[in-house]
């Protein structure tokens, strides 16, 4: 699916969080992993290598240390255009020295500029956390039947096929509208849409589907039904330009991310050419 896994650190075990997640899918589908280090002071740059390198042998990967241009989020989609089939895995918030302050805009900037997939995380905060790979055993793609919503489809079903994981699409509806449990027809209505959706990925990919509905808020829900897990990727697309300005990766996207701790793979709408116009 990628050839390359590309991991931008910071010099913080923060930064760093995002490795096992990065280790396991490097396991699983034989993708290559770099590690990035961004310098902004060349005087900072022989300490920086030195920790790039010793990170790079730790985790037996490549170690790439890299003269910033001004703007980390534009060297960062440099460095994975240099190779193609390349995945940015990337925290959303750094701790470290002169990048403390930038890796939540980082990562929106290189989701919002890239238009491609990038698998973002939000450590839990604990600096200790193991870094030993994380076999992902569920794929799980949250749908509300618009068209983009389903524009994650064949991503999920691709993740969950290179995983060797189950997919699983879930849909979160208001409290206020549920119908009366009662009437015999009721389950069967509720998740009419998921069904159909996981039994026909489930025939055009030959994974293994399987449907779930919610109720309530969405990332409440979610959250709480995926509570304890770390062995899930979540894949969604963001709501569009104006809601990455306004927030991290899009609200429910953000909710997510923040509150599940868990890795999500993020992918910024692509402008048409009359929204690029206008």
């Amino acid at each position: 699916m990628y050839k390359r896994i590309l991991v931008p650190v910071d010099g913080s075990r923060f930064s760093e969080a995002v490795m096992p997640y990065a280790l396991g899918i490097a396991r699983e589908t034989g993708a290559k992993i770099t590690v990035l280090r961004i310098v902004e002071k060349e005087s900072e740059k022989a300490k920086a290598e030195k920790y790039i390198k010793g990170l790079a042998v730790r985790f037996g990967a490549e170690g790439r240390c890299v003269s910033s241009s001004g703007d980390v989020a534009e060297d960062i989609l440099d460095e994975a255009q240099r190779i193609p089939e390349t995945l940015i895995t990337i925290t959303s918030h750094g701790r470290g020295d002169r990048l403390n302050l930038l890796m939540g805009s980082v990562a929106r900037d290189v989701v919002r500029a890239g238009h491609f997939p990038v698998l973002v995380y939000h450590p839990s905060g604990n600096a200790d956390e193991h870094l030993d790979p994380i076999v992902i055993s569920t794929v799980l793609l949250p749908m509300d039947g618009t068209d983009l919503s389903e524009t994650m489809r064949a991503q999920a079903a691709g993740w969950a096929r290179a995983l060797g994981a189950r997919l699983l699409i879930v849909q979160v509806l208001p409290t206020n509208l549920r119908i009366d449990s009662l009437l015999e027809s009721f389950d069967a209505l509720e998740d009419s849409y998921v069904r159909s959706q996981a039994r026909d990925l489930q025939r055009e990919y030959g994974v293994d589907a399987d449907w779930e509905v919610l109720h309530g808020d969405p990332v409440t829900s979610i959250v709480n039904y995926l509570e304890g897990r770390r062995d899930v990727l979540v894949v969604m697309a963001t709501r569009g330009q104006a809601t990455l300005q306004a927030a991290v990766l899009g609200s429910v996207t953000s909710g997510l991310l923040h509150h599940a701790a868990l890795p999500i793979i993020v992918q910024a709408p692509v402008k048409t050419q009359k929204q690029a116009s206008a």
